[in-house]
């Protein structure tokens, strides 16, 4: 059976800054606080580095995690112009609340869906000449004349065709009706500035676009923003950063926090010294210790490889003000918290606990995790109560 799905948002009425999805609060073990305005803030900040260039959005993975019907219809309005996404799928609920905006889905073209992407005017990322065979052969039938990207790999070695074959197809841009709207590429080590791969990049894709004259064309994610203005092209294509991760890790985050994540506490209790906790008693207690076990765990997406043992630290939540470390394994729905430190009245059954937010960013709960901030946010669940905040 598949896994229930959030309940239909309640659309602000006048006033209203805020709107909710999935269960109510008093049923859900956390509250997902998302800030659809700090997400536009940041589209518009990256905007602002890239000028003149486009700035589309990448909303894929149900837009990192925060919803992309949410996050479409309010980058939308903000301006943005041109989405990303990874599937089909995902093009349609892009569709179901955005029109006349371009929308291309970055997996290509998988075989016999050419007519899907004209019904819902999407775009495919064209990643091979099979691709493009068949998506010319379903153009020149239907006379369809939506469009689509071409994919080159300068490096990557994933998706796309080689700079070689492009050079072969470029001659086809002289046809009036050709059908390609972008040209594009990926960078395969953007957030690490010094790596030689990011020059090699740059520069193979520079000695295509030369031949496409005339086509926009599109290289940069968001860790790619901050390199030299030479991989911004026409169009650069942020995805992560617009959701507060750190697009320049081991300097100061340019972007606005944009999730807030607190989970219920739903038991106090006190454990001896000596004593384990949760799951293959990995975390032993070295003095007597009080615990806040809160409602949710792996199956809300709190990663289980963030847990406590005897050996690590594991992550850590923000109680009263202060941050609590972690105590045991993360189980299924359930996660304890050592409080012993805390004033006996400051942690209370019904309190919460924040797991992302206050001083704990999503970078913050991924380096505890020995992970990434996009792990973090693509793995949040439906079971939360979600709040959706806007300053409009």
């Amino acid at each position: 059976m598949a896994a229930p799905q959030p309940t239909n948002e309640n659309s602000p009425g006048p006033g209203d800054n805020a709107f909710t999805a999935g269960p109510p609060e008093s049923e859900a073990g956390g509250i997902l606080t998302i800030d659809l305005s700090a997400i536009v803030a940041n589209w518009r900040s990256l905007g602002r580095r890239t000028t003149p260039c486009e700035c589309a959005a990448v909303i894929k993975a149900n837009a990192y995690g925060c919803g992309i019907e949410q996050v479409a219809a309010a980058l939308a309005k903000a301006g943005c112009k041109t989405f990303f996404v990874a599937s089909l799928a995902e093009a349609r609920r892009v569709r179901s609340v955005v029109q006349g905006h371009a929308v291309y889905v970055l997996n290509g073209l998988a075989p016999g869906t050419a007519p899907l992407f004209a019904e819902i005017n999407a775009r495919p990322v064209i990643g091979s000449l099979v691709e493009l065979a068949e998506w010319d052969a379903f153009c020149t039938a239907q006379q369809w004349r939506g469009g689509a990207a071409l994919h080159v790999d300068t490096g990557m070695n994933r998706l796309g065709i080689t700079a070689n074959e492009a050079a072969a197809l470029a001659p086809r841009i002289r046809s009036e009706n050709h059908g390609i709207t972008l040209l594009m590429s990926h960078l395969a080590c953007a957030e690490l500035p010094e790596h030689p791969l990011n020059d090699r990049q740059i520069r193979l894709f520079r000695e295509v676009r030369i031949l496409y004259r005339g086509i926009p064309s599109s290289l940069a994610n968001s860790s790619g923003v901050f390199l030299d203005a030479a991989a911004h092209c026409d169009m650069v294509r942020p995805g992560v950063a617009l959701y507060g991760v750190n697009p320049t890790p081991g300097r100061p985050n340019p972007m606005r926090p944009v999730v807030e994540l607190r989970a219920r506490i739903v038991q106090i209790r006190n454990v001896p010294r000596g004593e384990t906790i949760g799951y293959d008693g990995t975390w032993t207690a070295k003095r007597a210790t009080r615990l806040a076990v809160i409602g949710i765990g792996y199956a809300d997406g709190y990663l289980r490889a963030a847990s406590a043992s005897d050996q690590a630290p594991g992550g850590n939540a923000v109680i009263a003000g202060k941050r609590c470390p972690f105590a045991g394994r993360v189980s299924m729905d359930l996660m304890a918290i050592d409080v012993t430190d805390l004033p006996d009245a400051a942690a209370r059954r019904g309190d919460f606990a924040t797991l992302i937010g206050d001083d704990l960013s999503v970078d913050d709960v991924a380096l505890a995790a020995g992970t990434i901030g996009y792990e973090v946010l693509t793995g949040l669940g439906h079971r939360y109560h979600r709040v959706y905040r806007t300053d409009e």
